[in-house]
């Protein structure tokens, strides 16, 4: 085959082996979107910006794309056929030993995202290079962001760290760590923070200071229910989530339960909830046993109370 042959080939190879990869993530539930930038951008507080030159990039942390996010998979494999004059130009430019511009890339923790040579990424990539040359502008972010995160991943980054510039959490308690999986809860954490801070205010009949009740509640509510958490290794019972993911669901599952039946102890609340709602299998299948067993002692109990009365009025 001559160069145009082979540029069209590897075309075709790279736009059906992005087919399989798509069949795959709908099998899998794994994303394989290429990170957006601009969203990123919104969701993360961005601390400032610095050029670091010309350098030589791992082509397997470039996972974005400032403007062809939809063009090209999470391995920048081509997703449209409206790409294919580009890319099989630049394919033979490889194939006569042309040189290239570098590229241009933004990074932002550990991955990078394309400003300008989409296409240049995506034909290194198929043709197996492992670095290209590339100009650099990094976007200074306050947590870390790494290759194997999906955007969901970044928001929940995003909401972190909006979290301890708010709580300053991390620097009151050094090595903090409180990961969530669901985005939207770290609201929830400042709302129970505001919570605590005016029941404090109450008691001592005055204002307390907002990093005072940060701490007071780290130490005093958030905490103790943790060790509780790790005592009956309640988070083996839900694998994929963190201890702050049962801290909200435990609190409020004991709120409920005082509501019922009165006072009820974070030890007693996170007992109950890790036997109803623990996502492992023989778990489960135990509880149902329990609930089937309950529901036959008490419809046997209710007939025999229903006899009993009965006998009583004849």
């Amino acid at each position: 085959m001559n160069i145009d042959e082979l540029a069209r080939h590897d075309f075709e190879h790279a736009l059906r082996r992005a087919f399989w990869r798509q069949i795959i993530s709908s099998l899998t539930g794994k994303s394989n979107e290429l990170l957006p930038f601009e969203e990123v951008r919104k969701r993360l507080p961005l601390r400032g910006q610095r050029y670091l030159g010309l350098q030589s990039v791992p082509l397997s942390k470039i996972v974005g794309s400032e403007s062809r996010y939809r063009d090209f998979d999470r391995a920048f494999l081509p997703r449209q056929t409206h790409t294919r004059d580009r890319w099989i130009n630049i394919d033979k430019a490889h194939y006569r030993d042309i040189h290239l511009p570098p590229v241009e890339l933004y990074k932002v923790g550990d991955v990078y995202f394309v400003r300008d040579g989409n296409h240049r990424v995506s034909v290194a990539r198929e043709r197996g290079q492992e670095f290209i040359d590339a100009y650099v502008t990094e976007i200074d972010v306050p947590v870390p962001i790494g290759p194997d995160m999906e955007f969901q991943d970044i928001v929940l980054r995003a909401e972190y760290a909006a979290f301890l510039e708010a709580t300053s959490l991390d620097r009151l308690r050094p090595g903090v760590s409180i990961e969530l999986t669901i985005p939207g809860q770290y609201e929830k954490l400042l709302e129970h923070i505001a919570a605590h801070r005016w029941f404090m205010g109450e008691r001592r009949g005055q204002a307390v200071p907002y990093e005072e009740a940060v701490i007071s509640w780290y130490d005093n509510v958030y905490l103790p229910l943790v060790r509780v958490i790790r005592e009956q290794h309640i988070l083996e019972e839900f694998p994929g989530r963190t201890e702050a993911d049962l801290y909200l669901w435990i609190i409020e599952h004991q709120w409920y339960l005082r509501r019922a039946f009165g006072d009820v102890s974070m030890e007693e609340a996170a007992r109950q909830f890790a036997e109803k709602y623990s996502r492992r299998p023989l778990r489960r299948f135990v509880n149902r046993l329990k609930q089937t067993a309950q529901k036959v002692t008490g419809n046997h109990e209710s007939r025999r109370n229903s006899e009993q009365q009965s006998g009583g009025t004849e």
